[in-house]
């Protein structure tokens, strides 16, 4: 392997990682720092402050300030449009020192980092939107209700100071689709990064702060769960929390939010469906399910269709396709253009996906390729062979829990009736895909579904498009126009029908 994190930490200039608190970048008061060490090979990419309950609550109250006596919710819409454009321009033009920074972080190739939906561009893309927003999203106008002598109309007012909470697989994408909206609705922000993801985010808030960003109107803090991610969500100064993540943790969140009422905004994950009926494409069905769980993130994606619910009589056609994207995966140096996955995030990581691994072949589904560790000079890192796992019930565990690795299982079923059965006979609901060329099956299993998006024959994430999931895989919708209103409280202001105010 060519990578030597040194070299290339070098050339993308990295430092290790400080507080944003106030407009003002510090270590931790307490000193403490976190050491992440690079998937691919082990080597120390640097350190990041640790922020204890005292920053946080410096961050979250320079947060209250910026939007309690602050100028930035009463920003002409005009202005905060601009700005955010601006944010999207600087983005794109820093996209390759960002991609650099984003392969150090979670060693997503650069091969990768400009085509799926996490890329850099596709961050810009969320800021111009919602930057469209801001003059547009308006309230309504009601007449007298019955014979009253009341008009009514409703006023979107932000929500106030967001704690925003960041994964480490899209950190992009999730910058963006949590900043981007909160700030064109007028709140303030405290953005806690992954640990397993920091110096790329960091780059984006220092481009946010040049492209003209108020002080105190976004903060950040850096550090594990505990004792960081605890302290910003406990605050009781914090209206509303965003968070991308684990259920387990998702859960945690809903508990501390209780106590204040703090608005939630949740996306958990998945064990998504993919529906292949025979008389559609089986190949570019194989193709892309293996494709979602192995090309780039190693199936570390919330929305990969790890489960593919196959008729038997496109079963064998299927596992074929999937088996060639399998055995065409490459390893190794996310700057080597010729490399197409990443390794696993961390080792706690590899030693889950290796249980599940095993589970599967305990419980009886059959391994049709990969399960194993990477060899020879991938041993170093985290990484696994991309694993099929055929003939698999439904209530297997490698079919139930989302592995969170380059793993399919896949199985089969007789009718449409069975198939949307097994597509929701899961806690999860983010999302599926169906792939028929019969377009009333389509849009007939398509509403049958409990997910918040289907895909037909494809799938994608838009920037303007809802994204969420039903049951365990969270609460709210991320990106469009529900996105910007997840920022917002909705007011109710009754006019006397009189010639002057009461």
């Amino acid at each position: 392997m060519a990578l030597t994190v040194q070299q290339h930490r070098d050339a993308a200039g990295l430092k290790d990682g400080l507080l944003l608190v106030d407009g003002q970048w510090r270590q931790a008061r307490a000193g403490r720092t976190w050491t992440h060490h690079h998937p691919a090979t082990g080597e120390v990419i640097g350190d990041i402050a640790v922020a204890g309950a005292e920053d946080v609550d410096e961050a979250v109250r320079a947060a209250r300030r910026a939007f309690d006596e602050g100028p930035w919710p009463t920003t002409r819409v005009g202005e905060r449009s601009r700005l955010l454009r601006r944010c999207s321009d600087l983005l794109r033009e820093n996209a390759d020192d960002l991609r650099a920074r984003q392969a150090l972080d979670n060693s997503v190739p650069l091969s990768f980092a400009t085509v799926y939906a996490g890329s850099v561009d596709v961050a810009a893309d969320v800021f111009d939107h919602h930057a469209g927003w801001i003059d547009k999203a308006g309230g309504e106008t009601f007449p007298p209700y019955q014979g009253g002598d009341h008009l009514a109309m409703t006023l979107r007012e932000p929500v106030g100071v967001v704690a925003a909470v960041l994964p480490w697989n899209a950190p992009f994408l999730l910058f963006a689709q949590k900043v981007a909206p909160a700030l064109a609705a007028g709140c303030t922000v405290v953005l806690k990064p992954s640990e397993y993801a920091t110096f790329s985010v960091l780059r984006m808030v220092e481009l946010l702060q040049e492209a003209g960003i108020p002080d105190g109107v976004l903060n950040v803090v850096t550090g594990p769960g505990d004792p960081t991610g605890e302290a910003l969500i406990t605050h009781p100064q914090v209206d509303k929390v965003s968070f991308t993540g684990s259920r387990e943790v998702g859960r945690r969140v809903v508990e501390a939010a209780a106590g204040t009422m703090k608005r939630v905004s949740l996306e958990l994950g998945g064990k998504s469906p993919a529906i292949v009926f025979p008389d559609g494409d089986v190949g570019l069905a194989g193709m892309t399910a293996m494709g979602m769980v192995t090309l780039g993130l190693s199936g570390q994606a919330c929305v990969a269709t790890t489960r593919a619910l196959v008729h038997r009589d496109a079963y064998d056609e299927f596992i074929g396709a999937a088996e060639l994207i399998a055995g065409s995966v490459t390893y190794g140096d996310p700057f080597d253009p010729g490399v197409l996955s990443s390794p696993l995030i961390n080792q706690r990581q590899l030693e889950r996906v290796l249980g599940f691994i095993e589970q599967g072949r305990q419980e009886g589904a059959r391994l049709v390729t990969g399960g194993g560790r990477g060899d020879g000079e991938l041993s170093a890192g985290n990484f696994v062979q991309p694993t099929i796992f055929a003939d698999a019930a439904n209530s297997m565990a490698v079919a139930q829990q989302e592995i969170f690795g380059p793993v399919l299982t896949v199985v089969p079923f007789d009718d449409e009736d069975e198939a949307v059965r097994l597509a929701n006979d899961t806690e999860y609901g983010l999302g599926a895909g169906v792939y028929t060329k019969d377009v009333q099956r389509a849009f007939r299993v398509a509403k049958r579904i409990r997910a918040g998006t289907v895909g037909i024959n494809g799938f994608q994430v838009e920037p303007h498009l809802p994204f969420g999931g039903y049951k365990q895989s969270g609460l709210g919708r991320e990106g469009g126009r529900s996105a910007y209103e997840s920022f917002t409280e909705l007011k109710t202001v009754l006019l006397p029908l009189t010639d002057e105010l009461m």
